[in-house]
């Protein structure tokens, strides 16, 4: 989908020429990235890390008031496969990663947020999973980190089909891989919140079960201002994407808005 106006590309057309970038990465990375200098730099590193080297790095910088921008683009210019985005105002990490996806090369789309990190085998286990069972759509276990430190690890299940990923999401944005030659170019609602769980749903719905692989591949740094305080606007959230997102009837939407609440009590 096309993006705003506003945005602009750190990159010229004459960047992309052959021996310069990668003409055909088979991975592309979603970045979104708003005043993210303090961990922007780690996670870039984390990308470059990887054992699977043909991708590329699609940051958008959401109208950042810190250094983010000038991170982005310093990685840029040392590193080719990096292109920056930039918007001078706030889309939202729905509408950021779209943009990112529009103008995606990989035939994989992985995302990953600006303060979150891949352990280095990431990509390679997961596109192995996925050569293997023909998923469209992997996904793997993963560490939550506190601003205090303390970590949880969240372990996932081999395979998720509509029916139960209704009832709640296994499935962590970082870890998350989907394979645009078997289910197309797709985009997240532009919602605030729920965006990725209701593309994983469109494409499990579409392709049939996504593959988990229960290897812990990525750390998920929580901040204080995503946990407990916004738990009951997550939930208006997620009722509000069943209904408008999924098109499930009230009665639909409640049974599966309970089973995804009891989820969490044991997450």
């Amino acid at each position: 989908m096309p993006g705003p106006r506003d945005l602009r590309s750190a990159r010229t057309p004459e960047d992309f020429r052959e021996g310069v970038v990668t003409p055909n990465p088979l991975v592309s990375v979603i970045m979104p990235a708003r005043d993210a200098e303090a961990t922007l730099s780690e996670a870039i590193g984390s990308v470059q890390a990887q054992s699977v080297s043909s991708w590329e790095l699609l940051i958008v910088d959401d109208a950042s008031c810190d250094a983010t921008r000038r991170i982005a683009e310093e990685h840029s210019i040392k590193d080719r496969r990096i292109t920056v985005i930039a918007s001078d105002v706030a889309l939202g990490a729905a509408s950021a990663r779209n943009r990112a996806i529009s103008i995606a090369r990989g035939r994989f789309i992985a995302f990953l947020d600006a303060d979150d990190l891949w352990m280095p085998e990431k990509l390679e286990r997961q596109l192995d999973l996925m050569r293997r069972t023909g998923a469209a759509l992997s996904f793997a276990a993963f560490v939550r980190q506190s601003d205090a430190g303390r970590e949880r690890i969240k372990r996932v299940p081999n395979s998720v089909d509509y029916e139960h990923l209704l009832r709640g999401n296994v499935i962590g944005c970082l870890t998350a891989i989907y394979d645009s030659e078997k289910v197309g170019r797709k985009y997240m609602p532009e919602i605030p919140r729920r965006h990725d769980f209701a593309l994983w749903l469109e494409i499990v719905k579409q392709s049939g079960p996504a593959r988990g692989l229960n290897e812990i591949l990525a750390v998920h740094r929580m901040h204080s201002h995503s946990l407990s305080a916004n738990r009951l606007a997550a939930t208006m959230d997620t009722w509000r994407m069943y209904r408008r997102c999924v098109g499930l009837s009230r009665w639909q939407a409640g049974r599966n808005l309970a089973a995804h609440l009891i989820q969490r009590l044991f997450r």
